[in-house]
């Protein structure tokens, strides 16, 4: 493919993408030629497949047929939109009316009332996105969106994953014709570098400088790699990212190859995420029909393909050389380092691996410029970082920031606060990797060297927002079980000591834990530290440790006062019934599975400490607030 055919493929496609980016007025003008009288998007990501989006998408397709509409109305299937919490959703453009929470019923009525006869049904939209005179606003001006900015995410929730003409109408395959035409293989790992960009899957290393040591290895064969794996609970960015635009990681792993003197690619994904690795593997077969994988890229004799290798859901195989121990086709377990992936990798050659999000960073900063990408973000930490936010927030979804954003810009104002008029407490970040960060650091700016300073990290963009209801005890226990299960046991650090870890937690959250428990955490924590043989052992203990720091209180409170303050740990729990709110209503006794509450009809009842399981059901269905936990 020429330069000439590339342009045209982009110049034929640019208006009916377009469409989707621009203000209303621009966006009726340009449907003028598209067409269409209308475009519809719905979400095809996880999230919204999960809430039921392929029923709201037959029912559209029905609804269509039945007005007489189909060949007047574009229906996409695309990535996702971010605000995962509203799913199913559908965007109407050009008008770019946001219908959330779709549902069949709802369809009809927009069928009907919004594309046939004009009328935007106003009662189905999100409720950001109209004004109290009932103007509509656009998404990019709700509280969600204004403040991101979106260069990994450009396309998710824009253009059909399944076409790669959309991708091209968005500069699509610009970047590695203008690699392989007017770079040579240096400039464009200076470009890398220069930008600033680290790695996005948790270590933070500059991938220019790893791009660099693998060119710089001696040998005829190297290889690029892409960690599509992303094991961290709650974390579902570069999962988003394959299933939205796919083919922006292709591009990207061609113009790694052509930087290092690579001619083959792996992408290795989690088999658990079905849609994502049948718009990979579409994107792929697209992009040798176009002539971006395979012989004479381009026509500049750069021969570049790749390929996907199905990995079995073992958060182990997320670090880098157990992940290319999977690939090769042996068990996922990590190898000593050195020597490191770039100078001895994928079947001991030279080998670069990055993942998904760091792959969608690179083709806009060959297309743009360092200059560009590097003057957003802070001095140690340029660009953008994809959140996957989640836990106790209004807005659970996928958010794409400045690094530097605060921590409190993305709760309250991207995020939307805490529900139910809760206190925020802490954010977890990086996963089983990383750390609490409490409410006194609301407003630490979020990049690589300032999370670090205070006891967490980045990781791979997992963020859960916990609430005063959390106990901080429980949320460490929970990421040890999740290590422990993990564990891929090579190493008798991490085997044994992430059990020991977890010991020492049940021991706590039962009431049975002493003041010297606080010290053999941390000196064991110190020692895992050090001689894990990989990331995953190495970080296990961050979560205790952070939590430790922080809220001390909290254990302290478990260990001394044999209390649990959020009222979680059910060992520490002990349930009693207020005798002046208590109306004898019976309706806790009758619903007690095991029989430990008594009482007589209209007068307080008794629950027995000794029989109570603690289930919480008296609570529950207590109508009078009359039943405590203590």
């Amino acid at each position: 493919m020429t330069l000439e055919e590339l342009n045209k493929i982009k110049k034929e496609n640019e208006e009916l993408v377009m469409v989707r980016k621009v203000v209303k007025e621009q966006g009726e003008e340009m449907a003028k030629h598209t067409g269409y009288r209308k475009q519809v998007l719905v979400c095809g990501g996880t999230g919204c497949t999960s809430s039921g989006s392929k029923k709201v998408l037959a029912a559209l397709d029905k609804a269509l047929k039945e007005n007489g509409l189909e060949d007047e109305i574009l229906v996409v299937r695309t990535g996702c939109f971010g605000l995962c919490s509203l799913g199913p959703i559908m965007i109407v453009y050009p008008e770019g009316c946001f219908y959330a929470q779709a549902t069949p019923e709802g369809v009809e009525r927009i069928v009907k009332e919004h594309l046939k006869e004009g009328n935007i049904v106003k009662d189905l939209l999100y409720k950001e996105t109209v004004h109290e005179d009932g103007s509509i606003i656009s998404l990019s001006e709700t509280n969600f969106y204004k403040k991101q900015m979106r260069i990994a995410l450009r396309n998710c929730g824009v253009i059909d994953p399944e076409n790669i003409k959309e991708y091209i109408a968005l500069d699509g395959y610009q970047a590695l014709y203008k690699a392989l035409t007017t770079m040579t293989p240096d400039e464009v790992i200076q470009e890398v570098l220069d930008s600033g960009l680290r790695g996005r899957g948790g270590g933070g290393f500059p991938t220019g400088r790893k791009w660099m040591f693998a060119k710089a290895s001696p040998g005829d064969i190297k290889y690029v790699a892409c960690n599509a794996d992303e094991g961290d609970p709650g974390a579902f960015m570069d999962r988003s990212i394959l299933e939205g635009d796919p083919q922006c990681i292709i591009e990207a792993m061609a113009i790694a190859g052509y930087a290092i003197g690579a001619h083959k690619g792996f992408v290795y994904v989690r088999a658990e995420y079905p849609i994502a690795v049948e718009r990979l593997r579409i994107a792929i077969k697209q992009a040798r029909e176009y002539g971006f994988l395979g012989e004479n890229i381009l026509g500049t004799g750069f021969d570049f393909d790749m390929e996907i290798r199905l990995g079995a859901g073992a958060f182990v195989c997320g670090e880098e050389t157990a992940l290319m121990t999977s690939i090769e086709g042996n068990r996922g377990e990590p190898r000593p380092r050195p020597p490191f992936p770039a100078i001895k990798g994928l079947f001991e050659k030279p080998t670069v691996l990055n993942n998904v999000e760091t792959y969608a960073n690179i083709a806009q900063i060959i297309y743009k410029g360092s200059k560009w990408y590097s003057s957003i973000g802070t001095e140690k930490s340029r660009g953008t970082k994809v959140f996957a936010l989640g836990g106790k927030i209004t807005n659970v979804g996928l958010v794409e920031i400045p690094m530097g954003t605060t921590l409190r810009e993305i709760i309250e104002e991207i995020g939307g606060g805490i529900p139910n008029g809760k206190k925020f407490k802490a954010a977890q970040t990086g996963g089983p990797s990383g750390g609490c960060i409490p409410a006194e650091h609301i407003d630490t700016p979020i990049d690589y060297d300032g999370l670090i300073a205070i006891g967490s990290m980045m990781g791979s963009g997992g963020m859960i927002i916990l609430d005063e209801d959390t106990c901080m005890v429980d949320i460490a226990k929970f990421y040890l079980e999740f290590t422990v299960d993990e564990s891929c046991g090579k190493c008798t650090p991490c085997r044994v000591g992430t059990r020991r870890l977890l010991q020492y937690l049940d021991k706590i959250t039962q009431g049975k834990g002493e003041m010297e428990d606080l010290e053999k955490i941390e000196e064991l924590a110190t020692h895992m530290q050090k001689s894990s043989l990989c990331a995953l052992g190495q970080t296990a203990p961050n979560p205790i440790l952070s939590t430790v720091k922080f809220f001390r209180d909290e254990y302290l409170a478990h260990i001394q006062d044999k209390t649990c303050p959020a009222g979680v740990c059910k060992s520490l729990i002990r349930y009693e019934i207020i005798a002046d709110k208590c109306k004898g209503c019976t309706l806790c006794a009758r619903n007690c599975p095991v029989k430990a509450i008594t009482g007589t009809v209209k007068q307080p009842h008794v629950i027995d400490p000794e029989k109570c399981i603690k289930c919480g059901v008296c609570m529950s269905n207590c109508k009078f607030g009359a039943i405590v936990t203590k």
